[in-house]
Formats: structure tokens, C-alpha cells, sequence
């Protein structure tokens, strides 16, 4: 398993649109979430160990995001024809057992990875009001088996700054586990 780091998209940079399938079978889109004070886009999937390894963080941080009426959305851009568990059913089954309560989109194409500049599981960006970009890296320090704990520190953080009205530091460390599962010959330039 190679370590694959965020891209880091530049900050100010505008949300790119996206309408793609939940988990619930209805689309959803970036406009459903205009008018929210923040917006977190997570990029996950089911079976790297490094979002195993986040996975009930990341249902109570969604849970807590959307009590303060912050929009979050996680997408999944694996190429299920090479890891059938990250397929849509299996999404569904996922979403559930985890808990998540936003929803969980599925990115057959990879294009909304590729706007997003997407690199690995999981990879975080927090857009503020006027869905420019504020925040992109890691959820916080923990790796697994690497013992830090499991905080959220620095995504929550940019969260709380945004709902704050204060600046995001700008300093972001690049969230790191595994490679977006690109189809053959579709990985984007910016990957490797």
C-alpha cells in the first residue's frame, strides 16, 4: 500500500459543482448546500484502512457538523470494477453500519475527484459561505498504529474558525493514506 498525500488545491478556490448519486438513491447535488455557513467534502471510500481507522469519528463529526448546520458530504471515487467493495451497494451497506448521517455519494466517473484535485482516503476540504475553499488536508494527526489520538483537531478546527467568521490558518497539513482507485488509464496528471 503506497502513502499517497493530499494535493493541496489552492485555498480560494470555488467548490466545484457536482451532481451525483447518494447512498438513499437520490441525487445530490452542490447547490443543496448553498446558504450553509460551511461546507466539509470528504473523499473516502470503504475499504482503506486509513478511513477504516477514522470511520466513527467521522460519523459523530458529521453528526456534530450538521447539529450547527454545517453541509457535509462524502464522496467515494474508487473504481469498483477493481475493488468491489467500494461499489454503490456496498456503499449503502457501509453508510449505514457506520453511522454516517450525510450523505455518501458515489463518483463512478472520477470526475468530481479530479475537480477536487482528490488524491487519497480520506481527503478533507472545507469550503466557507460563498463556497470558497478554506481548509484541505488532514482530519488530525492519527495514523493507524501510529498512537496519536483520534482528535479531528485540525479539520474541526477550520470548521470552528469558519462558523467563528476568523480566518483558517493558513499552515494545513496534507491528509495521507491511500491512492484514489483510478480505472485504467483515467488517473488524473496531478496523481504521481
Amino acid at each position: 500500500m503506497a502513502l499517497t498525500p493530499s494535493t493541496m488545491l489552492p485555498l480560494g478556490t470555488a467548490a466545484p459543482d457536482f451532481q451525483l448519486p447518494d447512498v438513499s438513491g437520490k441525487t445530490v447535488g452542490l447547490a443543496d448546500f448553498r446558504g450553509a455557513p460551511a461546507l466539509v467534502v470528504m473523499f473516502i471510500c470503504n475499504h482503506c484502512p486509513y478511513v477504516k481507522h477514522l470511520r466513527t469519528a467521522l460519523a459523530q463529526f458529521g453528526k456534530a457538523c450538521q447539529a450547527r448546520g454545517v453541509a457535509v458530504v462524502a464522496i467515494s471515487s474508487n473504481d469498483p470494477a477493481a475493488y468491489p467493495d467500494d461499489s454503490l451497494e456496498k456503499m449503502v451497506t457501509e453508510a449505514r453500519d457506520a453511522g454516517y448521517t450525510f450523505p455518501y455519494l458515489f463518483d463512478e466517473s472520477q470526475g468530481v475527484a479530479k475537480a477536487y484535485q482528490a488524491a487519497c482516503t480520506p481527503d478533507f476540504y472545507v469550503f466557507d459561505r460563498d463556497q470558497k475553499l478554506v481548509y484541505r488536508g488532514q482530519y488530525d494527526d492519527s495514523r493507524p498504529g501510529n498512537g496519536a489520538a483520534i482528535t479531528g483537531a485540525d479539520l474541526q478546527g477550520a470548521v470552528d474558525a469558519v462558523l467563528a467568521g476568523r480566518p483558517v490558518p493558513t499552515t494545513q497539513k496534507p491528509s495521507i493514506g491511500c491512492n484514489i482507485k483510478w480505472k485504467p488509464g483515467n488517473a488524473p496528471a496531478y496523481f504521481g
